[in-house]
């Protein structure tokens, strides 16, 4: 059975060191993706993407397990793209404006075909109210910054700023979107010790 690994052969994308901004240049990669809007701490709709992103994410692993020439593989974390229509005005104390794209990574031998069973696997056993918005796309981000941030959500502000003015001391742009990784179970960590990558693109 052939084994991947993305966590370890992406170890650069998905475990920056703390404390410390590296520039990184992010591939074309494949992806579930589902879009909402409003913040995450109260949007029914974040919610509803997460019953349908994870059922069908775990639907393929098993698929790929189970298929003739078997491949098996860790499900990747879940990944934020944030934003709003006036990127001025982002700001992670403010999130009722927000937009998001979430996303689970995919490793190469995920296809639209299997995809589309999958979706139909789980639309015949659970049926998620925010399937039908499910899609399996390519994401190229190039090159950006990022670090990792030790800590609640809400303790952000300062490590993104510090990536904020990283970016604009080296006489770069901020471009994209802000992309963020959860590396924690939030269910079951305490919140001091949840690990998220904080990534900005730029040019």
């Amino acid at each position: 059975m052939t084994k991947i690994d993305l966590k370890r052969e992406l170890r650069h994308l998905y475990s920056p060191p703390k404390g410390q901004i590296v520039e990184v240049t992010v591939p074309r990669m494949n992806y579930l993706m589902m879009d909402g809007e409003g913040d995450p701490n109260t949007s029914p709709a974040y919610e509803d993407a997460l019953k349908a992103l994870y059922p069908v994410a775990y639907t393929l692993k098993f698929k790929l397990k189970r298929a003739s020439d078997p491949v098996d593989y860790v499900v990747m974390p879940l990944e934020g793209l944030w934003w709003t229509d006036d990127m001025s005005q982002f700001s992670v104390d403010d999130k009722s404006n927000w937009k998001w794209t979430l996303m689970i990574l995919q490793p190469q031998p995920v296809t639209p075909i299997l995809v589309d069973e999958a979706i139909e696997t789980v639309r015949t056993k659970k049926n998620p109210i925010a399937l039908p918005k499910l899609r399996f796309q390519s994401f190229t981000e190039g090159t950006a910054a990022q670090t990792m941030h030790i800590g609640p959500f809400s303790e952000e502000g300062p490590t993104v700023a510090k990536i904020h003015n990283h970016i604009e001391g080296t006489g770069r742009s901020l471009t994209g979107k802000h992309h963020e990784i959860y590396l924690s179970d939030i269910r079951r960590a305490d919140p001091k010790n949840w690990k998220t990558v904080i990534r900005q693109p730029m040019s």
